[in-house]
């Protein structure tokens, strides 16, 4: 996937205010409008602009778009990490359905297939309630598994009277409920963007997503957990010890189990009072490298007493 500079595209500079960016779009819009332009690819560089100017003219989404900087160049190759939006608040409580537009890749792998949603819809009286908001926090399996409390700090995107955007911290104190898995959202009553004439303020509604972990990794509720045992202990069978979230247990390995053999931990997921995870253990078998005469003996006689043939299945 290519990166795209939206400010390249509008010919403005990065810390152009957010009247030169409408002003800049207002024209080339004009000049490049499929109905009345006889330039080159004008109905593709309208589109372009378009879609340079949904990102740029919103405050939030331009303060996310310039997390990257201006070490980008429109062409190169760009994958953006994992949860890159951690941390921005956005407009609305989510993403929205479908759209008309045709987004790029670029756009679609940031924004989504539409970008954030508004929030409250205007009307005629002076009273209105604020904004709802949307962020994704980002936060460690264990403190799901056990429910914690989180200091967090948003980012939130404002424009100064100078018409440039600038951002500032947004701190909170959130309860994170045990059990909760990701993608779930938790909505903070008054934490959005505030009322207007007296009206209530807008909620904030944190989308859950998990760090990585270099041991667990979660399918919805339940907790997978990859587990190295010997051949022995597949063959003969064995109790071992097994680090879960809630701590070590016990688990049974049954007698001439196979490597990807998958075991269940009951209640060892992410877990609420009425809903139930469970830890799923999937044996890796790690086969002892035979290094002297006397281990290669074993093995030749392992061979020679028990002869087995893994191949003799179709497809082989």
């Amino acid at each position: 996937m290519e990166y795209r500079d939206y400010y390249e595209i509008l010919g403005v500079d990065r810390d152009a205010t957010q009247d030169a960016i409408k002003q800049a779009y207002r024209r080339l819009a004009r000049k490049y409008h499929p109905d009345v332009s006889k330039e080159t690819e004008a109905e593709k560089k309208f589109k372009d602009l378009g879609e340079a100017y949904e990102v740029l003219k919103d405050p939030e989404k331009r303060a996310a778009y310039d997390k990257f900087g201006s070490n980008w160049q429109t062409g190169q190759d760009f994958e953006p990490p994992p949860n890159w939006d951690a941390g921005f608040e956005f407009k609305g409580a989510g993403y929205t359905g479908g759209t008309d537009h045709d987004y790029s890749d670029f756009f679609e792998s940031l924004f989504g297939r539409t970008g954030y949603t508004g929030g409250a819809t205007r009307r005629s009286t002076f009273q209105m309630k604020g904004e709802d908001q949307h962020a994704k926090i980002v936060i460690r399996l264990a403190e799901a598994y056990h429910g914690s409390q989180q200091n967090i700090t948003l980012t939130r995107a404002t424009v100064e009277e100078n018409g440039r955007v600038t951002t500032r911290p947004h701190n909170l104190q959130v309860t994170i409920p045990k059990g909760i898995i990701e993608g779930q959202r938790i909505r903070l009553e008054g934490q959005g963007m505030p009322g207007m004439g007296g009206a209530p303020a807008g909620d904030l509604y944190l989308e859950i997503a998990f760090a990585e972990d270099p041991m667990f990794h979660a399918e919805k509720r339940d907790i997978h957990l990859e587990l190295p045992i010997t051949p022995w202990e597949a063959a003969l069978g064995a109790t071992i010890t097994v680090p879960t979230l809630g701590g070590r247990v016990q688990l049974k390995i049954p007698a001439g189990s196979q490597g990807g053999k998958k075991l269940r931990l009951k209640g060892r997921g992410l877990s609420t009072a009425t809903k139930k995870g469970d830890q799923i253990v999937t044996l890796r078998i790690v086969v002892p490298e035979a290094k002297t005469q006397e281990q290669k003996k074993w093995y030749r006689k392992m061979a020679e007493i028990m002869p087995v043939n893994p191949r003799n299945t179709p497809g082989f």
